[in-house]
């Protein structure tokens, strides 16, 4: 509980430790041990789940850079992307290399995420212990961060990769900054700055160490304490100094994480929800965490934005309390350190993640507690110290009081996990434990789709766009069902409707692109080549819509233009048709020899092709 370089303090710093003790985790090594066993023993469950039809297309199953595996190409693309709405090429690398080792195979993506969990609950306890040199509370801490179901979103899902990787280099970075502070020297800061820089690069998430290390001036560390031995402590003047190198790295980060946002228009409803709207809700929020915290029951993977119909006293009401908190905090500063601690540790970490500025469509997230909530365990476990302490309550009784939410949170968290096994599991409980959920309601529907059962699918997508009627999503997939049983008026107005709403640019191209076969199967060959060239103006090297405005283009008898785009659809990927509509163009053309080797290639890729080999062997004979 002090800074280790200042044995002096230690007894003031140890001010308010209780009787709770646990002689089994006394010993940091059993500790670590204990602690690495039991989460990897509570996430067995995560192994045994599917991909997930949200975002872990984007990250992993759909996204052709990391199904490349590891690669220069690759990782020179990680590190300029800004895919996904950010920038985060650590995280990129870390998929790249579960293809490369694991391939496809969900099993080994949520293997290395359930280490990765387990990695950084040690790390929390040993830099928890050095820092307080309290290894039993330590322990309970990193227990705490162990078990708590709001963690089981990070970990359970493979898209969340980016924020274990993000808390594994900040620990470390913790870790770095408290040799640091023992030894102040231009190495060891070096240290800390690069620690920081990586993980910035796998989540913008801990973009607020600086302010986090001045907390841990106070607690654990006692830098900024105005006692024994105050002379050789430095001061607050130059604690604060130290940090601006890390600050520099935060703006930079956080100003790359803005521009990669609004690229991928994840910061759209910013510009919708008035600032009112954003601040009560975040108000709202920090209470809402608390309680789940506290009580965490109905989760769920996407939590609406209640927009205009957040009530007042509400607000109000969620405002009073924490500001009760903060001032009974406050007032307690010096006897109970740990208090303003965790709590500012709360309220910072949480800062870029709730809401003011509005990223997503989300009132708030279980995955955004991963960081903040360090400090209320903090609060917990101390706090509980302190009052075992005050009461002199029985080891026997302390060991229950300290068991029974640990084996509670671990139970709730287990029930969490198979609720993550699969899409539908995952959506469908969503939809039970909240109401007018969009997002919920357009992802089921998708996956009821990929079983199969788009006639179960049909009312989701319509109750999507009833709950939100901007969610461009759910009006392309209802534009694409209505295309399949043939409402092609319906399909052409949700194609439309998805287009004026998308807020990203994979939304457009696609909605521009299916808007575009639409044309051309209805014979409109201009209006299709319009929509065709309109998606490749956002993907040029998207494959589809070079062959579809190639075959709107060969219909309008441009056949110049239509070679052009069949060559590039076909140089993308193998694409039989690709090659065998560009040899159709190049034989009208009178090519015949070019016209011969791309009925070759379209033929090396379908053999089953039989006009491609009438028209091959045709040619042949004449030539």
């Amino acid at each position: 509980m002090t800074d280790p370089q200042n044995s002096a303090s230690e007894s003031s710093a140890n001010q308010g430790d209780g009787k709770i003790t646990f002689p089994s985790l006394n010993s940091p090594v059993v500790a670590s041990i204990i602690l690495f066993a039991g989460t990897l023993i509570l996430y067995i469950p995560a192994l045994g789940a599917n991909f997930l039809n949200y975002d872990d297309d984007g990250y992993v199953t759909a996204n052709t850079h990391v199904l490349g595996g590891l690669s220069w190409s690759n990782i020179a693309w990680a590190f300029t992307t800004t895919g996904e709405a950010n920038w985060h090429p650590l995280t990129w690398i870390s998929h790249m290399a579960d293809v490369q080792f694991f391939g496809t195979h969900p099993c080994g993506h949520h293997l290395v995420s359930v280490l990765l969990h387990a990695l950084n609950v040690v790390l929390l306890f040993l830099v928890l212990r050095r820092a307080t040199r309290n290894v039993a509370r330590s322990a309970l801490v990193a227990a705490l961060f162990a078990v708590h179901p709001l963690n089981v979103e990070c970990v359970a899902w493979v898209a969340e990769r980016k924020s274990l990787l993000s808390m594994l280099f900040f620990l470390l970075a913790l870790s770095a900054y408290e040799r640091y502070a023992s030894y102040r020297s231009a190495d060891r800061y070096a240290a800390l700055a690069v620690l920081f820089a990586l993980g910035l690069a796998a989540k913008p998430m801990v973009v607020t160490l600086p302010f986090l290390l001045l907390l841990w001036d106070y607690w654990p560390l006692r830098s900024l304490s105005a006692n024994t031995e105050a002379s050789r402590r430095p001061s607050f003047a130059r604690l604060v100094g130290e940090k601006i190198s890390l600050l520099v790295l935060s703006a930079a980060s956080s100003a790359i994480t803005i521009y990669a946002q609004r690229r991928g228009g994840a910061m759209a409803l910013t510009a919708v929800l008035p600032l009112r709207q954003r601040v009560a809700n975040a108000i709202y929020s920090y209470f809402s965490y608390l309680v789940k915290g506290v009580w965490p029951s109905r989760l769920a993977v996407f939590y609406p934005h209640p927009e205009n119909t957040l009530a007042l006293w509400k607000v109000l009401a969620a405002g009073l309390l924490l500001a009760a908190i903060t001032l009974l905090v406050w007032l307690n500063r010096e006897r109970c350190r740990y208090l303003l601690t965790g709590w500012l540790w709360y309220v910072v970490a949480m800062v870029p993640m709730i809401g003011v500025v509005q990223v997503g469509r989300q009132a708030m997230a279980d995955r955004y507690a991963y960081l903040p909530f360090i400090g209320l365990f903090i609060i917990a476990v101390w706090g509980c110290a302190d009052l075992f302490r005050r009461f002199e309550l029985a080891r026997p009784v302390q060991v229950v009081l300290v068991a029974a939410p640990l084996v509670a949170y671990a139970s709730m968290a287990i029930l969490q996990i198979t609720y993550w096994h699969d899409s539908y599991r995952l959506f469908a409980h969503a939809l039970q434990v909240t109401e007018h959920n969009a997002i919920a309601e357009d992802n089921l529907g998708t996956t009821l789709v990929e079983m199969g059962r788009p006639d179960l699918a049909l009312p989701h997508f319509q109750a999507a766009v009833t709950f939100m009627p901007q969610l461009s999503g759910a009006h392309y997939n209802l534009g694409i069902l209505a295309q399949q049983q043939g409402h092609l008026d319906d399909a052409a107005r949700e194609y439309q409707l998805a287009l004026r709403y998308a807020s990203d640019e994979n939304g457009a191209a696609r909605a521009h692109n299916n808007l575009g076969f639409l044309w051309l199967n209805q014979g409109n060959l201009k209006p299709a080549i319009e929509q065709f060239s309109a998606a490749l103006q956002i993907y040029p090297d998207k494959q589809n819509s070079l062959f579809g405005r190639g075959t709107a283009e060969y219909r309008l008898g441009n056949l110049d233009a239509a070679v052009a785009d069949f060559s590039r659809a076909a140089k993308i990927a193998p694409m039989a048709p690709a090659d065998f509509w560009l040899g159709r163009a190049l034989e009208d053309k009178g090519q015949f020899e070019a016209a011969i080797n791309a009925y070759e290639a379209a033929l090396q890729l379908a053999p089953g092709m039989t006009e491609a080999r009438e028209r091959c062997d045709a040619l042949r004979a004449r030539h």
